[in-house]
């Protein structure tokens, strides 16, 4: 059995992996990073592998405890992916966008790909069919954009994605015409995401006629339900793809 560990900036998301198939996901802080995995490993005492991948802060010392208990892999950009790295500034394109753009190869052979991760930021990352990532965007996530309304002005109040639920079913649009300073904010917020991802995704299919969506991230159920374009909606796709790109390794080696 395999562990995936996922640290992003905001949160750590695991999953127990028999094979390809995901057992079970947990999603915690860092500050909860060993008591979790303790629990983890005990409960599944058949865990052999431990796979991580990170953007976050947490040192690769945090999971020394564990070595005698499982082998530990840490991904990172020298690790044999599947696709050709076309960025201009290869060394900085982030562990989890290479990640999931070989898990797009890996998923969805010979075929053009956008893979959408909306989470703490917004990324966009396009994989042609001939496996070449070409790059794509970054732009600041839901969160974010509550925040920054609420910390860059005086009056602004914070808003969260769970204020929105409480007044809207998950299906409901939301105003385009906020009669009200916080229907104001997420008309802005919630519109202007929508539209920008429908926006992109426009400009890709002018460019390429044919290519597959895919979105993962926090927000993916909410957005899922909104987008007007037909996608894949993984929430758990950079973990599959974690967990795939490891095995991929595994039985080419």
């Amino acid at each position: 059995m395999l562990l995936a560990i996922d640290i992003g900036n905001t949160r750590i998301k695991v999953a127990v992996f028999e094979g390809s198939t995901l057992i079970e996901p947990f999603y915690f802080n860092s500050a909860n990073l060993q008591n979790e995995l303790y629990f983890i490993l005990n409960k599944y005492k058949k865990v052999s592998e431990l796979v991580v991948a990170s953007v976050g802060n947490i040192p690769k010392e945090a999971f020394s405890e564990f070595e005698s208990q499982v082998n530990i892999h840490f991904i990172s950009s020298n690790f044999p992916f599947t696709f050709n790295n076309n960025y201009s500034t290869p060394n900085t394109l982030g562990i989890d966008r290479m990640v999931l753009a070989n898990g797009a190869v890996l998923k969805y052979p010979k075929q053009n790909r956008l893979v959408i991760d909306a989470g703490t930021c917004i990324t966009y990352d396009f994989i042609d069919e001939n496996d070449n990532y070409l790059g794509g965007a970054i732009s600041p996530g839901i969160r974010l954009r509550y925040e920054s309304l609420h910390n860059y002005t005086a009056k602004l109040p914070l808003l969260k994605l769970e204020f929105l639920s409480d007044e809207n079913s998950e299906t409901e649009e939301i105003p385009l015409i906020g009669n009200s300073t916080s229907e104001a904010i997420n008309s802005g917020v919630i519109n202007g995401v929508i539209k920008e991802i429908e926006g992109f995704i426009s400009q890709y299919e002018a460019v390429y006629p044919k290519f597959i969506i895919i979105l993962t991230g926090g927000d993916t159920e909410f957005l899922a339900k909104r987008l007007k374009n037909t996608i894949f909606a993984n929430s758990n796709f950079l973990l599959e793809s974690l967990n795939q790109t490891f095995q991929h390794k595994i039985k080419n080696d």
